[in-house]
Order: C-alpha cells, then structure tokens, then sequence
C-alpha cells in the first residue's frame, strides 16, 4: 500500500521500513528480539517476537503484545514467520543457543488462539506455499533440507512430511524462501552467500550470488513483483572475514526475471 519494503533486524529487536524511491529507512525499536514482520490487513504489522506474539502501529510505532505461545521459555525466541491465504500466521521458534529439538513451529489464527503444529524443531526458519495452495515448503535449517507438506488450508493443517530438496554444499544450510508466481521456490543460504531458485520439481534452475556469506531471507517486491530483496547477516562473523565482506548484514536487491505474488496479511 505505501510501496516500502519491511525488514526485520532480529537481535537488534528492530521493524524496519525502507522507502526504494527515497533511499529512507525509518527504524522502530520494540524492545525485543523481533524474528518476523507481516503485514496487517487492517493496518500496521503483526509481529513474531521473542516470547509470543504483537502488534505494531506504523504510524505511532506503539506495539502491543497478542499472545504468548505453549512453548515460550527463557533461552527461546520466535525466528522466521509467514501468513498463509487464511490470514493466520505460521511462525517457529529456535533456542539462542542452537539447542537440538528446542523449537516448534506454531500457527497463530486471526482470533487469538495459538497452535502447536511440530516439535522438536532446532531453527525454524523459511516458509511459504505453492501458487496453488496444496503444499507448504518449511526449513528446520540444521537438517540442512527444504522439506514440504500437503496443506488443508480449511483446517490449517500439514501432513505427509517428506524431503523436497537437500542442501549439498559443506558451510551453508538453508534459511528463508519465498515462492514465485510460477511456483519456484527461492531459498536463502546461510554460509553460502546466495539465493537458489528450485522448480516445482526440485530441479536447481539458478542462483543469485550474494556479496554477503550469511544470506538469510529473501522476498519479492516491487510495483511489478519482480524485484528480490535479500537480507543478509554479520553476526558471528570474525573480523578476518569481516574486512573480507563489507557488506555483511546489508540489504540487497536483484531483478531475476521472474514476479512474485503479493504477500498475505494476517487477518486478525
């Protein structure tokens, strides 16, 4: 509606709102880690942050706590998060410290309530659904695959679990996708500084390179969809490798000859 593009910086438990034609980038502090932003079909933004769920005012910047979620606890934090065509968010969780099996994902409907869909979960991260709405891809990244659902979005429900691709190279696992127009999924590589792109079928079709090792999450925007937005991160990263990758935690955009879909809102 206002033609920005919204991003997250997670530790930093920053909401911002980058303007393309004035280069502006407005930063909102909401005083916690924040893993996710989406849009509100109402206006402003839902948010997946640290313990739970909240909602943010653009305009007055004032967040309000949602909901919590079954398995908030100290060491854990909510990661990457989506709305389906519903209007319900599905958002993850991961344990700061990486520890096996401390996360979940869960599915935050419009009227409040909050359900487990799977446990024991390391680092919840990308998601999103095919132009048809009868699969759902999802990232645990230490298992280093991209695995897909049967989707009932009725129910919003997933079933039938099974590996749609495995992330060969040595360093990187994957992190967040996003699905275009014709059904390729886009995944973000962590490590291994770029954005892949896999048909439907699970074949490599390409890769956009990364001046950034720690890719992170990748979107599509734009008046006409077709611009891909990248974010990437520095954190971690040692001050050799630093000096080698000074655009490390920077934000970055590519044309890949392709459109997105326009992104769903959560309707609550």
């Amino acid at each position: 509606r206002t033609g920005q593009l919204v991003w997250v910086d997670i530790m930093a438990g920053r909401v911002n709102l980058f303007d393309p034609l004035t280069g502006e980038n407005r930063s909102i502090n909401v005083g916690v880690p924040v893993g996710a932003a989406a849009l509100r079909e109402s206006g402003g933004l839902v948010l997946a942050v640290q313990d739970g769920f909240a909602a943010l005012d653009t305009e007055t910047e004032k967040v309000s706590q949602l909901s919590g979620f079954p398995g908030a606890a100290a060491g854990i934090r909510m990661n990457d998060a989506k709305c389906d065509s519903l209007g319900r968010m599905w958002a993850g969780t991961m344990a700061f410290d990486l520890h096996d099996g401390a996360g979940a994902l869960y599915r935050f409907d419009p009227d409040g309530r909050v359900t487990t869909i799977l446990t024991g979960v390391t680092c919840s991260n990308g998601t999103d659904w095919s132009p048809d709405g009868k699969l759902m891809y999802y990232v645990d990244s230490m298992t280093k695959r991209i695995d897909c659902f049967d989707f009932d979005a009725a129910a919003g429900a997933i079933s039938g679990r099974r590996t749609f691709v495995e992330i060969e190279l040595e360093r990187a696992v994957p992190d967040g996708l996003t699905v275009d127009s014709e059904g390729n999924i886009w995944v973000a590589l962590w490590g291994g500084g770029c954005v892949r792109c896999y048909s439907p079928d699970a074949k490599l079709m390409g890769s956009v390179e990364v001046p950034a090792s720690q890719s992170s999450c990748c979107a599509f925007g734009g008046a006409d969809l077709d611009e891909l937005c990248i974010t990437s991160a520095r954190t971690g990263l040692p001050d050799e490798e630093l000096a080698k990758q000074p655009l490390a935690g920077g934000l970055f955009r590519s044309r890949p000859g392709v459109k997105g879909v326009r992104a769903n809102r959560f309707a609550g």
